[in-house]
């Protein structure tokens, strides 16, 4: 069974590394959404996976860390793309949550990545 909570985070950041026409490597803003997904045996008992409040408290030190922020002076994030950022929440997030198998990040309703892990 996999179980999800959505987040949301706003913030700035400049991708370094591309030409300097290219519209991303301006300083620019995104409201992300984040999708954090769980999976692990229903527990027969609760009824459920993982209590909700729990993925709640494993994200607030995500939140604190990256929201209202400019990426690229988080550190581990010079070059923020939507990878790297799903790559380093991944990592913030892996210890708390043992069941995490997915990470989605959303810059814009059309475009975004999924982090699995790998």
């Amino acid at each position: 069974m996999e179980i999800f909570g959505v987040y949301h985070l706003e913030a700035a950041r400049r991708l370094p590394h591309l030409p300097a026409e290219h519209p991303c490597a301006r300083l620019h803003g995104h409201s992300f959404r984040i999708e954090v997904h769980v999976a692990g045996p229903l527990d027969a008992g609760k009824g459920w996976v993982l209590d909700f409040a729990d993925l709640d408290r494993a994200w607030q030190p995500i939140h604190a860390a990256l929201d209202h922020r400019y990426l690229n002076d988080v550190p581990g994030l010079a070059n923020p793309t939507s990878e790297h950022l799903a790559i380093w929440i991944w990592e913030h997030l892996k210890d708390a949550l043992p069941g995490l198998v997915r990470i989605e990040v959303r810059e814009t309703e059309r475009s975004g990545c999924v982090y699995r892990g790998e």
